[in-house]
């Protein structure tokens, strides 16, 4: 019984993840997918994290709240893969289902977020 449950969990996860949209990814594979696809990075926390957490460097700062108003600053990203990212990954999400809506195809979600980030020691830039 339990084997049957972690396979419909399985199930259910993967198709969930293709009819998303989008994919979770760590830090480590974000660095990865930047690096080797010419990633856009999207930061979609509030103008107060920003400032204070810092963000990853080259990273386009659009709150979340305001990303269907200036949607059309990304429109020329839309060949190139996406990562967002907020604080721990979850509104986050909401951004990319907004950007699949929009017509962008290649998308990730930063799981964990910038926290995520940062416990990975992964370099963080406090400049706006």
């Amino acid at each position: 019984m339990t084997l049957l449950f972690v396979f419909t969990m399985i199930l259910f996860e993967e198709f969930s993840r293709r009819t998303r949209g989008y994919e979770d990814i760590a830090p480590e594979q974000a660095t990865r997918v930047i690096n080797h696809d010419d990633a856009v990075l999207l930061d979609v926390r509030d103008d107060k994290e920003y400032r204070q957490d810092g963000h990853i460097n080259d990273s386009i700062h659009i709150p979340l709240g305001d990303l269907q108003r200036r949607m059309e600053e990304l429109d020329k990203y839309k060949g190139k893969p996406v990562i967002a990212y907020c604080r721990s990954g979850h509104r986050s999400r909401g951004a990319l289902s907004m950007l699949k809506r929009e017509g962008f195809e290649t998308l990730y979600n930063l799981g964990g977020g910038i926290m995520a980030w940062q416990n990975a020691n992964l370099p963080v830039s406090r400049k706006k």
